[in-house]
């Protein structure tokens, strides 16, 4: 059996495109010891293949952290399949919110360091002892107070289109920045009510421990993180402290949890909160832009941009090894980096 993708993602992405297969994303973590992690890996990759799981999932010494989407129809199966391996029974499955069932087009299952890359010594503290969970009910309640401190554990791209009302949302890449920029900004209320939130929940676990190692005394997080916050809102009648979209990593790019459109585009800085990459594959750049410039600039970033992916493909292929562009294939956008001059956007 295969153990990885064979096929072309341009040709896979179509199919997932075109099909009309109803699928379940979600999202799942759950730190462990695993001593083989790459045989760890073959044999979780051949037991999700064949029920059609689709998704990314990362896999290290510390646990397993997936994104990923599956056939509805073969779901209680895939639920089956994961609880029968003993350290993942009964983790929570983070079902998405607002899914059409176009969020992944291929498995991929990678071996990592870490589950999320966090550039911690895990060894220097307990990452067992963490954080008091908290559900949207209990969340609302302690919130209320206004000496509770709220911290989004998530990056700038994340927050800028969603987040929880009055929380501290870092100006940072990658978690690794977030994690000594919030201990120095928080300095001084270490006996403060610190409540913190990520996507799914797997970001705080690790960052609750860190900060309790710390010597912060009352450190809180969101159980679920956002996605289950909203699920535990809409069932229970509750009132909804996020507002705006919740970015995911998938084709879907975000998930809409209140109508509120928070962020502008980096374009033309009208209202607007859809998240795209720049459609020159040279530049990739994730940034926020409206209909209005998606036309304007043929889904890119800029006019440069706009102006290569229409040379000829020989000619792109030459250029790209000296062409400067916005960005890279990893990278996201800033909104002040499309406000260096009028020529570079708009001409």
């Amino acid at each position: 059996m295969k153990l990885f993708n064979k096929v072309n993602n341009d040709e896979l992405k179509l199919q997932m495109l075109e099909s009309t297969e109803k699928r379940t994303t979600l999202s799942f973590y759950r730190y462990a010891r695993i001593e083989y992690p790459a045989l760890f890996r073959n044999e979780f990759y051949r037991l999700l293949d064949e029920v059609g799981v689709f998704g990314r999932i990362y896999v290290s010494a510390e646990g397993v952290n997936g994104q990923i989407s599956v056939p509805t129809t073969n779901f209680e199966e895939f639920k089956k399949r994961l609880y029968s391996i003993p350290f993942l029974n009964g983790c929570r499955l983070n079902i998405a919110i607002d899914d059409d069932g176009k969020s992944f087009f291929k498995l991929k299952i990678k071996v990592r360091d870490k589950i999320v890359a966090d550039g911690l010594d895990d060894q220097s503290f307990d990452v067992t002892k963490r954080g008091r969970h908290l559900n949207a009910r209990e969340y609302n309640a302690i919130t209320e107070d206004p000496a509770t401190i709220v911290v989004d554990m998530r990056n700038h791209y994340e927050s800028e289109v969603g987040y929880f009302e009055n929380a501290i949302r870092p100006d940072v890449v990658t978690f690794r920045e977030a994690l000594p920029l919030v201990e120095d900004m928080l300095a001084d209320k270490k006996d403060r009510n610190i409540v913190m939130y990520c996507t799914g929940g797997i970001r705080c676990e690790k960052a609750s421990a860190y900060y309790l190692h710390r010597g912060f005394k009352n450190v809180f997080m969101v159980d679920g993180g956002i996605i289950e916050y909203a699920r535990q809102c809409e069932e229970q009648g509750l009132p909804n402290k996020f507002i705006g979209k919740n970015f995911v990593f998938d084709e879907r790019l975000g998930e809409r949890i209140s109508q509120d459109v928070v962020a502008r585009c980096h374009q033309c800085g009208q209202p607007c909160d859809t998240h795209v990459n720049c459609a020159n594959n040279a530049c990739h750049l994730l940034f926020i832009q409206c209909d209005e410039c998606a036309e304007k600039l043929h889904n890119c970033c800029s006019l440069p941009c706009a102006e290569f992916i229409q040379l000829p493909e020989d000619q792109q292929v030459v250029l790209r090894k000296t062409a400067i562009f916005n960005g890279t294939r990893f990278s996201k956008g800033r909104y002040k980096a499309f406000r260096q001059g009028e020529d570079l956007v708009m001409g």
